[in-house]
């Protein structure tokens, strides 16, 4: 099949890519033309024994760390290799759920573009980043692409993590915009498209639970400071605990995606009991799925798909 859908994650992330697999499926009428492969860093060695070496980021050398809960982002430029440069791909976030209709960017005009995406917000858009966390890829456009190779090179000094996720080492002719609500940060509104819960500290299935991510750092008076924080103290002490998402739209919209998949088997409650037991999910999941209203049902699919197929790709 010439059309994919990939959701790339690590262990820390798992039960976030079943659901947004499944939501790609079930929000299609058109599920049937395209798939979903779920890329998980667990399986790719190359990053595996880089664990504790220095790499460049933000032109700050730190530690490369495979259980960070974003160790899998550099599977974002994945897709092409994995479909051997051929059709095309759409790449998202394990925090990245359909609300629309994917199928209507896998079929779009990209012109001459090989990547559509949309720009970054806050102080990373100022510098010109884009954000890479949804991408739809021309795949044959794009055979300069090699993960592996680009990876290594950043713990040679060669590349800065930042403008690799950025994509500032694109050509800028090679990439066109698409509307912001294919990749809608943390907004859920009639027109997105794509919900992505980017603000990591309240992604909705974490609220409570200790933070366990590496907040960034910078060559500046900050940086010193989380810097020696990291040093003294460890990687996640004094990060708090991750917060509600301000918006209940967005937390019902999640749970009540993973609702649906325990009713289709596509997750157990032994697989949310053993996330909460390793603090990747909240520990009150099971408690609010029980007392959530069923979703809206999704739109008609074709003759031929169901439940299974879902299964199947996710």
């Amino acid at each position: 099949m010439q059309h994919r859908v990939f959701i790339h994650t690590n262990h820390k992330q798992w039960l976030g890519a079943i659901v947004a697999a499944y939501s790609m499926k079930r929000n299609s009428p058109h599920a049937d033309k395209f798939e979903v492969e779920i890329l998980e860093h667990k399986d790719f060695p190359f990053m595996h024994q880089k664990e504790g070496q220095l790499y460049l980021r933000d032109g700050v050398k730190r530690t490369w760390l495979n259980d960070d809960l974003q160790s899998f982002t550099p599977l974002r430029f994945m897709p092409p290799e994995r479909m051997n440069y051929q059709g095309r791909s759409v790449v998202v976030d394990p925090d990245v759920f359909a609300v629309g209709d994917v199928w209507e960017l896998l079929s779009r005009d990209m012109g001459d573009a090989g990547i559509m995406c949309r720009p970054r917000s806050g102080r990373k858009g100022k510098t010109g980043c884009l954000a890479s966390s949804v991408m739809l890829l021309d795949n044959a456009k794009l055979t300069h692409w090699n993960v592996e190779e680009t990876f290594n090179q950043m713990f040679e000094f060669k590349v800065d993590y930042m403008d690799w996720i950025c994509l500032k080492r694109e050509p800028r002719k090679l990439i066109g915009l698409f509307e912001n609500e294919w990749n809608d940060f943390d907004k859920l509104t009639p027109q997105t498209k794509m919900l992505h819960t980017t603000k990591r500290r309240t992604q909705p299935w974490k609220s409570g639970l200790p933070v366990d991510f590496r907040p960034p750092e910078r060559n500046n008076f900050l940086g010193l400071i989380s810097r020696a924080r990291r040093h003294l103290f460890g990687e996640y002490a004094f990060l708090g605990h991750y917060k509600t998402h301000p918006d209940p739209n967005i937390e019902r919209y999640f749970f009540g995606l993973v609702k649906e998949c325990l009713e289709k088997g596509l997750v157990t409650e032994d697989d949310v009991r053993r996330e909460m037991a390793q603090n990747h999910v909240r520990h009150d999941a099971l408690e609010l799925i029980d007392r959530l209203e069923p979703l809206a049902p999704p739109p008609a699919h074709p003759l031929g798909w169901d439940s299974a197929a879902t299964q199947q790709a996710a």
